[in-house]
């Protein structure tokens, strides 16, 4: 089973020095990765952040990066942000729940996944 996931950004980010760090890693999320970040107060104050901790605990590599916190992620450009959102939610929710159901209409069994992201209001 794949676990780790390389990914380069759009944009890239910028270190103090101005090296421009593009090429990293993000591994699967585990359970605490989730649920852990939200004991935090400033997740508490502004649920957004959420978002900045969990990435910051899931890409284990970003460029020539030692470490890999809040900071560097607070850092990063808007549009790889969102490349990272949406690459967390690729490959952490790739496989969908499917179900067995029966059209109403012709009775036969078919097999439709539930996408619990498209279905929240």
């Amino acid at each position: 089973m794949e676990t780790e996931f390389e990914f380069e950004l759009p944009k890239g980010y910028v270190d103090a020095n101005g090296d421009v760090h593009k090429r990293g890693t993000m591994r699967l999320a585990t359970a605490a990765d989730e649920i852990l970040p939200l004991r935090d107060p400033r997740v508490q104050q502004n649920a957004s952040y959420l978002t900045i901790i969990l990435l910051s605990r899931v890409i284990t590599k970003l460029g020539t990066l030692r470490t890999i916190n809040n900071r560097v992620i607070e850092g990063l450009f808007t549009m790889d942000l969102a490349y990272l959102q949406d690459l967390y939610q690729r490959i952490n929710m790739s496989e969908l729940p499917v179900y067995k159901v029966k059209c109403p209409h012709c009775e036969q069994e078919i097999e439709v996944p539930l996408d619990f992201l498209l279905t929240q209001g």
